[in-house]
């Protein structure tokens, strides 16, 4: 059963064909693309400066083992901060169910203090979704209950105030990439 997170217009896109037929191996980047918002909750200034570059969650891992960033240049993830939240688009494809129970969503977090953000899928980044997450790295959303024709677009993701330190250099979650393993071209 899904839950719907915020209420607005419910449009589905739905490929053609059978919605378990799934094209991934035309997918060659199956990495978010866009960064849409990013609001790092701040407390005393941290997360740090370095550590606020919402890009550095864009397309495929590249975490360098280097967590204390002297500079967001040479920072490869991004801070939330203690509740904060990043919205990405996968411009180039759609995250899509696999209509079984095999991960379809990835999200690289990195450093030594793992904590999962919440998750939530929109097709039009008004309407949002989220279900049961057993660890952000590898989700089933199959298992929200949502039909696997459905393409998503948007993927948000916000700290859970309730794990981790609540202060540091880079509070909150640290997000290096978020990957479609579920995935068909987006529409032309």
């Amino acid at each position: 059963m899904y839950r719907r997170v915020f209420a607005s217009l419910f449009l589905v896109a739905c490929r053609a064909g059978q919605p378990d037929a799934f094209d991934t191996a035309s997918v060659t980047d199956p990495y978010a693309d866009e960064v849409v918002l990013f609001s790092a909750a701040l407390v005393d200034d941290e997360p740090s400066v370095p550590h606020r570059g919402a890009e550095h969650a864009l397309g495929a891992p590249d975490y360098d083992g280097v967590y204390a960033c002297s500079s967001q240049a040479g920072c490869t993830f991004v801070s939330l901060g203690d509740g904060g939240s990043l919205t990405l688009r996968f411009s180039d494809n759609r995250l899509t169910g696999s209509g079984d129970d095999a991960p379809d969503l990835r999200v690289v977090e990195v450093g030594p203090d793992m904590e999962d953000p919440a998750v939530e899928l929109s097709t039009d980044a008004l309407t949002w979704y989220s279900g049961p997450v057993d660890s952000a790295w590898n989700i089933d959303i199959d298992a929200w209950g949502l039909p696997a024709a459905i393409e998503f677009e948007y993927v948000r993701l916000t700290d859970d105030r309730r794990r981790g330190q609540p202060t540091g250099r880079s509070v909150g979650a640290d997000i290096d990439a978020v990957e479609a393993l579920g995935s068909v071209p987006a529409p032309p």
